[in-house]
């Protein structure tokens, strides 16, 4: 009696959602953006505009505005979202601080974004790089307001003291997606230390404007979403921002749906409804775009 193989077909590679015609960014172009991006390199310094392949670029620096990336340009940790450079970095540069504050005074900003990569090889997680940014800056501009985005500082609660100490006026740090996600989206991190990080800045400047921002399109739902307006609330968090996810390549996490305009809207009125004071919620938005309107009057 003959034999009859039965195959099973392979299984077809999840297809990845059409970018909808609504999603565009400006283009990186115009006479601000060159001068923006010609001080970057005369000064030798790095933003997370460019590591992490930022959609808002051409409008934010044609403002004349931009996020510098304090502490070099190679991240220690293996986040699956983010496109900024992984591995081994070079030794600390103790000279950033004074280039930073150099291009903030020669921009005339009247806010300004200092962001890191995550230094885990260093004891402070490279704290003291931010808190002598923020004392040069204030030196050089005193009437700039200063928003750092920090990252978690793999819970070192000395390190953020440092920053603190400082005195910025706008607390960042992302909690980027829903616990259910969390440890695959950014596998050397933990959601409830990062909002551990959020209630502790709270307790140790009462007056300071904390903020988070979470990315949509991933994976979650929009319930997840409302848990985590909700856990952050508890932590008395202020500003939340609230933006479409974008893949930065097929190596990186996949998208998993657009988010449509009206849902954003929709993101915006519960967060209100639970007490931030202020929530950015829509397609193009990333944690400082349109910094400076985040926290106007708070």
């Amino acid at each position: 009696m003959d034999t009859i193989t039965l195959f099973e077909a392979p299984k077809a590679a999840p297809v990845a959602p059409r970018r909808p015609a609504w999603l565009k960014a400006r283009a990186p172009i115009g006479e601000n953006y060159e001068d923006v991006h010609g001080l970057m390199r005369e000064l030798d310094l790095h933003t997370v505009c460019e590591e992490a392949h930022c959609p808002n670029i051409g409008e934010c620096w044609n403002h004349r505005t931009a996020t510098f990336l304090l502490l070099g340009d190679t991240c220690t940790r293996g986040c699956r979202y983010c496109a900024i450079g992984k591995g081994k970095p070079k030794p600390i540069d103790e000279q950033e601080p004074q280039r930073i504050a150099a291009a903030v005074a020669h921009l005339k900003l009247k806010h300004v974004v200092l962001t890191s990569v995550n230094r885990d090889d260093q004891a402070d997680g490279g704290a003291h790089i931010f808190a002598e940014s923020i004392n040069l800056i204030r030196q050089q501009l005193p009437e700039c307001k200063i928003e750092v985005l920090i990252p978690d500082f793999d819970g070192n609660w000395d390190a953020l003291r440092i920053v603190m100490d400082a005195r910025p006026d706008v607390l960042n740090h992302n909690i980027e997606t829903v616990p259910r996600l969390f440890r695959k989206f950014r596998p050397r991190a933990n959601f409830y230390q990062s909002l551990e990080l959020l209630r502790l800045a709270r307790d140790l400047q009462p007056s300071i404007v904390t903020k988070s921002g979470l990315m949509v399109g991933a994976g979650e739902t929009d319930e997840e979403v409302l848990t985590v307006m909700d856990a952050l609330r508890r932590s008395d968090v202020d500003v939340m921002t609230i933006g479409q996810y974008l893949s930065p390549s097929g190596d990186h996490w996949p998208i998993d749906r657009y988010v449509p305009p009206e849902t954003f809207t929709w993101f915006r009125e519960q967060g209100l409804a639970r007490g931030f004071r202020h929530v950015e919620s829509g397609p193009m938005v990333r944690s400082s775009y349109h910094a400076h309107e985040h926290v106007a009057g708070l």
